[in-house]
């Protein structure tokens, strides 16, 4: 018999569906010499640190660090687990060929292999990899099975960040908390740190001060109003209000000049793909989801053959999708929701001919494991609320990768009182492209604005601030937001003009939110707006895209920090923890993402797994020392959480 071996028991049921394995069996299906099986989830873990010796069950100065002369596994305490483990190993012991078709990610990786490594696994094993969950993707992945030696390196990278998880997160806890919680066992009170969460809680800390500690400042703006528009000085803001009034005076009672008028043409490019921060960041902005929400419904809608798979940090596709597009814009085409058809009529404009190919798509230099989310085609039924929204995002998306450029003119106008100059800008849409793409929901994607172009007619689209993260303004007017069009200006014309000053005061930093929060885990902590040069860093982001939304809500749950409508703030004791803990290593993303590197140039066969585990034990014992060596008395108020992970 060949055994496969699935996540969880719905993905196990569509294998054995296409197998042929239909006869059900206590805890597997069986058929046509295949045995199909399941885990749910994580059926092992590391062992904890009594299981090694017997004194590390207390927690005690004297024992750090605790590191285990060799590492090892052991079955989850529950009933349920041992029940599955106990015929998943019975199965494996008669099997003539194991079929690895757990996750095809690092994690369904590592939940596999540790499952093999337990019931003592010698037969051969091969590797199902694949993106979609659909019927044709998992016929053709068995079709094209994978040796499980091509996949050691992915292995050995989830093995790598699970002991070094363990190591900080078991060590720094029971450090932090002995030396400076409120209780000396650490019994109630658990100060917990981890390898990904206490860098993240530093950013969320650092910015939290910046805000509390900010003193607003004045400044004066000198502005104009010609011909019912609102010109700005060049000059910017005044300090003193003396230096703005005197200004003022200089321009009152003189005529306003226009002195250029200049229009360029530009372009905005199609969105990329989403990956599943992106998809994350959408979610948070657009509909108020958690970054924790977006990955469970885009899961789901993976498990229900609808998207791609989910846990991705790549927006290109490979070039061999390239022949799938038509079919899946023809699945699209179909989709109906509530008797309509969403995407017919901006499918159909595509249909005429052959889709384009482009790099900013297409690159299989870009894509490792898996390509962007996509949808697979496949229609969709009976979606919630949540599904069908982040369906939506991930469909109009797709679909408007293959659209051409929206083309745009920006209008800048100058003018002149005295020797004061003004400026005010304006953009006219000359071909929306991709951007007929968005949803025409205004209820849904912001307000509806109404532009015309040179000829007088009117235009009407949609202005959508959430579905991206920094959008091309479609009309703007320095100093305000969806005005219309600026008038015709002529060089050289004159006239009156109202002249204001007015006072504002300089804003604190915004809180981080769900969305800003993932951008920066994604980038070390670095504020990126270019989206080529953001790319370009999630090497070094703090965190796995699969593990930043747990980490933001492990957060949450130990009462570092909370929540307040949007935004996420650092509470007194997250506060003061990140105040306590002086070793670098332990708060900067900085550091955190380039051990992020490391794990990945692992998983690339770029680094070495042994070196990592020895770099991270010798930086180990260095915070243990510094720890230990500190005289001050300081304690941290009461919190709740658990050992950290």
């Amino acid at each position: 018999m060949i055994v496969c071996i699935a996540e969880k028991p719905s993905v196990a049921k569509d294998i054995a569906r296409i197998l042929g394995a239909n006869k059900p069996c206590n805890g597997y299906m069986e058929g046509n010499n295949y045995q199909v099986t399941w885990t749910f989830g994580h059926l092992c873990e590391l062992k904890e640190p009594n299981d090694y010796f017997t004194n590390w069950k207390y927690w005690s100065l004297a024992a750090l660090p605790m590191i285990p002369p060799r590492f090892g596994i052991k079955l989850i305490e529950d009933e349920g687990i041992k029940k599955q483990f106990a015929v998943i190993e019975k199965l494996y012991h008669s099997a003539e060929m194991i079929i690895n078709c757990g996750d095809a990610g690092q994690e369904g990786e590592l939940i596999q292999r540790w499952v093999m490594q337990k019931a003592g696994v010698k037969c051969p094993v091969k590797r199902l990899w694949i993106s979609s969950m659909t019927d044709e993707a998992i016929r053709e992945g068995f079709a094209n099975l994978k040796e499980q030696e091509q996949y050691q390196p992915l292995y050995l990278a989830g093995l790598s960040r699970a002991i070094g998880d363990w190591l900080l997160g078991m060590n720094a806890t029971r450090l932090y908390t002995l030396k400076y919680g409120n209780n000396s066992y650490g019994r109630g009170q658990v100060l917990s740190i981890g390898r990904v969460q206490t860098p993240t809680l530093a950013l969320i800390v650092r910015r939290q001060k910046e805000i509390d500690n900010f003193k607003p400042e004045p400044y004066w703006v000198l502005a104009t109003v010609y011909r019912d528009t609102q010109f700005t000085a060049t000059k910017g803001k005044f300090t003193s209000k003396e230096e703005g009034e005197k200004a003022f005076s200089t321009i009152e009672g003189k005529p306003f000049t226009i002195i250029s008028v200049t229009k360029k043409k530009g372009a905005e490019q199609p969105k990329q793909l989403y990956d599943l921060t992106s998809l994350q960041v959408d979610c948070n902005r657009k509909f108020g989801f958690s970054a924790e929400m977006t990955l469970n419904t885009i899961q789901t809608l993976y498990e229900r053959k609808l998207t791609t798979y989910p846990r991705v940090d790549t927006q290109f596709l490979s070039d061999d999708i390239y022949p799938k597009c038509p079919q899946i814009m023809n699945g699209l085409f179909q989709i109906a929701f509530a008797g309509k058809k969403p995407y017919a009529d901006i499918v159909k404009t595509l249909g005429s001919k052959p889709l384009p190919k482009t790099k900013r798509v297409f690159d299989s230099s870009k894509v490792t494991d898996h390509h962007a989310i996509i949808p697979t085609g496949v229609l969709p039924q009976g979606l919630t609320d949540a599904e069908q929204k982040v369906y939506d995002l991930i469909a109009r998306r797709f679909i408007a990768a293959f659209y051409p450029d929206c083309k745009f003119s920006t209008t800048t106008v100058l003018g002149k009182v005295d020797e004061i100059e003004f400026k005010v800008s304006g953009k006219e849409i000359l071909d929306l492209g991709w951007r007929v793409c968005l949803t025409p929901d205004s209820s849904q994607s912001g307000e509806r604005s109404e532009h015309r172009d040179n000829s007088g007619d009117k235009q009407t689209l949609t202005q959508d601030e959430h579905q991206t993260e920094h959008p091309t303004p479609l009309s703007s007017q320095k100093g305000g937001e969806g005005e219309a069009l600026l008038p015709t200006f002529t060089k050289g014309e004159s006239g009156p003009h109202t002249p204001t000053l007015t006072e504002k005061q300089t804003t604190p930093p915004k809180h981080y939110t769900e969305a800003s929060l993932l951008r920066a885990m994604e980038t070390a902590g670095k504020l990126v707006e270019d989206e080529t040069l953001r790319a370009a860093m999630k090497e070094n982001g703090i965190g796995r895209p699969s593990s930043r939304a747990g980490i933001i809500e492990t957060l949450f749950k130990r009462h570092y920090i909370r929540r307040k409508r949007k935004n996420i703030e650092a509470t007194e004791t997250g506060i003061a923890l990140i105040d306590t803990i002086h070793e670098k290593l332990l708060t900067s993303a900085e550091l955190t993402g380039i051990w992020e590197k490391k794990l990945r140039d692992i998983e690339g066969r770029k680094y070495d797994a042994a070196q990592f585990i020895n770099e991270l034990k010798e930086q180990l014992a260095n915070i243990v020392n510094d720890v230990l060596a500190d005289n001050s008395n300081r304690k941290i108020g009461q919190t709740d959480g658990n050992e950290g992970k």
